[in-house]
């Protein structure tokens, strides 16, 4: 695939496989990364999406590591470790950047950012000269915030544009109605020159139109369109047929 438009920041990632010690030891033997050669990233939003144990949250990871995030998630300033549960894989990926410098950017992981909150309450606590950083997260603790709050108010204060954004799963904590505000606000991050990729499972946010999708399927990476993916025809079939889809998965005769 190739993009015109040279105007993102992260603009690839390719696996130095000459350099992979065995694709029998984890993660090298998870199948995705056992086909994995390279991956080009959308100028504007990337999403990679895939069964639960596919590989993409590894992967993105990987990626968000290579390029100087904190592993459990935050900014290049994050270096807390609560627990050394990330591999090493970061370790063996090239990632290709432009010549245009982000000025801002996070990693968003929904299995740890709650860590992430407990940190940022931590620096506050500590004695120091500048404002406190929960004032560039809606100016309160994020534990002191709704789960899906605080991811919400991540996306709308924290993020400023001009930046990368790896996000994974950041659907978790939010409803129908907030997953629709998201796609708002990425739309206009966007627009202020970001750079999204996406681990996600979700058919609302996977419907941005100005993306490229990458489906992992049998291990393999594979193109599609977002009518063309397993979220869109699933959730599509279910609502359009609730009743009949309920009976026969929990063995009713019919719904009324």
């Amino acid at each position: 695939m190739n993009f015109l438009e040279n105007t993102h920041y992260l603009l690839s990632a390719k696996l130095l496989r000459e350099r992979v010690p065995s694709f029998e030891e984890y993660p090298f033997n998870l199948d995705v990364v056992k086909t994995f050669e390279s991956l080009e990233f959308h100028p504007k939003v990337t999403f990679i999406i895939g069964e639960n144990g596919s590989g993409k949250s590894t992967l993105l990871e990987a990626i968000a590591t290579a390029w100087g995030f904190n592993p459990e998630g935050g900014t290049k300033n994050f270096n807390f470790a609560t627990r050394s549960s990330h591999s090493n894989l970061h370790e063996y990926f090239r990632l290709a950047k432009s010549f245009r410098k982000a000025k801002d950017g996070f990693f968003l992981r929904a299995e740890s950012f709650y860590n992430v909150a407990s940190n940022i309450d931590q620096l506050d606590e500590e004695p120091g000269f500048g404002p406190p950083i929960k004032n560039s997260y809606g100016r309160k603790s994020l534990h002191h915030q709704s789960h899906g709050e605080s991811f919400f108010s991540l996306m709308t204060h924290r993020f400023g544009g001009k930046g990368l954004y790896i996000l994974d799963e950041p659907e978790a904590a939010l409803s129908p109605t907030r997953q629709m505000a998201m796609l708002s606000r990425i739309h206009q991050l966007v627009e202020q020159d970001s750079q999204f990729i996406i681990a996600t499972h979700s058919p609302i946010i996977l419907s941005y139109p100005n993306a490229q999708i990458y489906e992992i399927r049998d291990g393999k990476f594979l193109q599609c369109n977002y009518e063309h993916t397993e979220h869109f025809s699933v959730t599509k079939g279910f609502l359009n047929n609730y009743k009949t889809m309920i009976a026969e998965l929990i063995n009713q005769e019919g719904i009324d």
